[in-house]
């Protein structure tokens, strides 16, 4: 099986490490690949979207899994499929929701791979109703350390592992999804400007059980008054009756609208305060005051980034951190501290979304925990960041919150004991599963995982 050495990145584009690159094209070619990973082991990747360096191996094997990308089964009175580990977001929806369904989880990207979406432990805008990924799960095929492939089930250690395991517990080869029905490809979204942040939590608080999915955007660069400052967009799957009459022909069409691509090289320095100032005062004010029922394309309410390639290269050669926590319901001062410090700390950015989670997930290293999740980008070149961000997580984890390890590049790792509790038993079954350390990543040298 060839291999090639390449350096390989995060979607931040920050800290790339050199590694032997190797795509399987089969099960049999992955289980030789894992078997074959040598002294610095390897460490599966899907489509690139971990942010930090998750899916980095410096100096071992990465273990490119999208050539495993066959959809096997779909059932369409009972509502889930069976594919590769490989299979997009993208390419299921591509497939069903012709037949009247939907992924039950999405992030704000649909080009992850199933198996990554499981590593993760993804979750969207519905987690007050749905849940991460991983709970809809019916069984996944794991290959491990020693080459067997087991089938592994919710309820058991191996899957709450895997779930949220950053692909630390092997290589997953299948998966079988529970779906969502849908009846057309169109939703049906509410918007409305929240005056501050208080405004905000407040109307999430009372409201966000009407809605199934639900997130704001919030404007980190509004001080005073207006600090956390939001447009709020709820929605749900939009019914036939909703469509006019000239859609209702075809209510299941899917045509993502797709924009030409961010330039390979953008000049350094292109987001800073003036100019993410300008657009966030824009975008804020040009969002209605309260809007009802306004029908949208399923891939513009999900996904908007997705139609432009590469967006990432917008932060320039230096890239850019993703810092993404979660604190608890009652730790709402927590939240507002972190909200003020960011605010005046004059961070510029413009990808910054805040939302509630529901019940957590039986993922060990899973993120979500009920309460308040904010994700904001951070051009990686901002004077102080490193150890402003420091300061930041020690008192997300003074509040018993956690910081989501898909998105982290620079987390310490003495903190992570306290963000999640289960930790000490994931290493525990990791050093059983894996006595060798076959499955390793920069993320897992890092911390220590």
């Amino acid at each position: 099986m060839p291999a090639e050495t390449v350096s390989v990145t995060g979607w931040g584009r920050t800290a790339p490490t050199t590694a032997r690159l190797i795509r399987p094209r089969t099960y049999e070619e992955a289980v030789t690949a894992v078997r074959d990973s040598g002294a610095r082991g390897s460490i599966p990747r899907g489509l690139g979207r971990a942010y930090g360096d998750a899916a980095q191996n410096a100096g071992g094997a990465v273990l490119d899994m999208t050539g495993l990308d066959q959809i096997h089964a779909i059932d369409v009175a009972g509502g889930s499929v069976l594919c590769d580990a490989g299979v997009s977001l993208h390419h299921l929806m591509e497939a069903l929701l012709p037949l009247g369904w939907f992924v039950p989880v999405t992030p704000g990207t649909r080009y992850v791979t199933v198996g990554g979406a499981i590593g993760a432990d993804i979750h969207g805008k519905n987690h007050h109703v749905s849940g991460s990924f991983s709970r809809h799960v019916v069984s996944l095929e794991l290959l491990t350390a020693d080459g067997t492939v087991r089938t592994v089930r919710p309820g058991t250690d191996l899957f709450d592992a895997t779930a949220g395991g950053m692909g630390l517990t092997g290589v997953i080869l299948t998966a079988t999804l529970r779906l969502q029905p849908v009846a057309t490809t169109l939703m049906s979204v509410d918007t409305e400007r929240a005056t501050d942040l208080d405004d905000l939590m407040a109307r999430l608080t009372a409201t966000d059980h009407r809605y199934r999915y639900s997130v704001a955007w919030i404007d980190l660069l509004a001080r005073g008054t207006a600090t956390g400052r939001a447009v709020l967009t709820r929605g749900d799957h939009a019914p036939l009756a909703a469509l006019p009459a000239r859609a209702r022909s075809a209510p299941l069409t899917f045509r993502p609208a797709r924009l030409p691509a961010a330039p390979a090289y953008v000049p350094e320095g292109l987001l800073t305060r003036r100019t993410v100032g300008l657009f966030n005062e824009l975008w804020y004010r040009r969002a209605p005051r309260a809007r009802r029922g306004e029908l949208q394309r399923l891939s513009a309410f999900f996904h908007p980034l997705d139609g432009v390639p590469h967006w990432n290269r917008v932060y320039g050669r230096g890239g850019f951190v993703q810092y993404q926590f979660v604190v608890g319901h009652g730790r709402e001062e927590t939240l507002r501290r972190i909200v003020g410090r960011i605010a005046r700390r004059r961070c510029p950015s413009f990808l910054a979304v805040l939302k509630r989670f529901g019940d957590a997930d039986p993922g060990w290293l899973s993120f979500p925990v009920p309460g308040w999740t904010l994700a904001l980008d951070i051009p990686a070149n901002l004077p102080g960041l490193g150890a402003f961000l420091d300061e930041l997580d020690a008192e997300v984890a003074a509040a018993g919150g956690r910081v989501y390890l898909a998105k982290d590049s620079r987390l310490r790792p003495d903190l992570l004991t306290s963000m999640y509790p289960r930790l000490d038993d994931f290493r525990a079954l990791r050093a059983e599963l894996d006595p060798r350390g076959v499955f390793v990543s920069d993320l897992a040298r890092r911390l220590t995982l």
